[in-house]
């Protein structure tokens, strides 16, 4: 079944904040295999003129997960996770995310659309601080395989 294009626009905003601290931006470095001081050491970060570790660029991916809901959690969406792999993921960066930042995102879906007999659907997530500062917009696509009209029962 086709993926609802009634979702394209509807923004979702979450109810929750995350606060990052340096020991969640460490941990998330040691996971990716980055090493650099700027993420561990606050007078490295700050020769560079931060005012506190910042977190490596694609640390924002936590926020969708942490934060949740949005189009994907909303059951009328017609999404069928069984069918589903990661397209593709960018970020748009207006500062470094740094220790201290209390985020929160809003969510939405800015176009579904065919390909061959796949579907496509992309998402911007856009975080700020709570005081509304701007800090990314976050982009993801996913596949929805084999769900294009007309391809039901074509097989996936």
């Amino acid at each position: 079944m086709p993926i609802n294009r009634d979702f394209i626009g509807r923004e979702y905003a979450a109810q929750d904040t995350y606060e990052v601290s340096r020991e969640l931006i460490r941990r998330f470095a040691d996971a990716i295999g980055d090493a650099s001081p700027v993420y561990r050491d606050v007078e490295a970060a700050k020769a560079l003129g931060y005012p506190d570790v910042i977190a490596p660029p694609t640390f924002l991916t936590v926020l969708g997960f942490r934060l949740g809901g949005g189009p994907l959690g909303d059951p009328s969406l017609g999404l069928n996770y069984a069918l589903v792999v990661h397209g593709e993921q960018r970020f748009v960066h207006h500062r470094p995310v740094r220790a201290g930042d209390v985020l929160t995102i809003s969510s939405s879906v800015v176009d579904i659309r065919d390909a061959g007999r796949n579907e496509l659907m992309t998402t911007k997530m856009t975080i700020t601080t709570v005081e509304g500062e701007a800090v990314a917009d976050a982009y993801s696509t996913i596949v929805s395989r084999g769900t294009a009209a007309g391809q039901e029962g074509a097989g996936a």
